[in-house]
């Protein structure tokens, strides 16, 4: 595991209420059809995916806001998983906005049911998919490139 000291480490909780966040506004999206809630999450995400997930401005809120009413031990988790499923948010906000604009109404709601039952589960039942799928890839990545080491299985920093 020489990559130890690369790896960043987030708040745990701090995906989770973004989670929340990104249901109510892809939910009222989906509902409304609206072109600038996408546009917004859209924004989110990109932000989540290229900059990390503690840069969005849902992580700014549950610093300010949350965070300091919270006690007991922070738990905390490698950034790399949230940044991934922000990216996977990202191509489906991408997708939705570009239906919409063209008037594939069909297709918008596809891409953001997507989003939204991701962000759901991980807001409701702290389930990450976009997470889960990072570790998949990663494991398939280590049994492909035999790496004898299990723990190297998770360092992708080039995903």
């Amino acid at each position: 595991m020489s990559q130890d000291k690369d790896v960043k480490l987030i708040d745990a909780r701090g995906p989770r209420f973004g989670a929340v966040l990104t249901t109510v506004v892809l939910a009222v999206a989906l509902t409304t059809q609206s072109l600038p809630l996408i546009l917004w999450q859209l924004a989110v995400f990109a932000i989540g995916a290229f900059a990390g997930p503690q840069k969005t401005p849902y992580a700014f809120i549950y610093r300010k806001f949350v965070k300091p009413r919270l006690s007991g031990d922070m738990p905390t988790e490698d950034i790399r998983q949230p940044q991934f499923a922000q990216a996977i948010g990202f191509l489906f906000a991408l997708t939705a906005s570009v239906s919409l604009i063209l008037d594939l109404t069909a297709v918008f709601s596809v891409a953001v049911g997507f989003a939204l039952g991701a962000a759901f589960l991980n807001a409701a039942f702290n389930f990450c998919l976009g997470c889960e799928m990072y570790v998949l890839i990663a494991r398939a990545r280590a049994r492909f490139s035999k790496r004898e080491l299990r723990e190297e299985a998770y360092n992708l920093p080039n995903l």
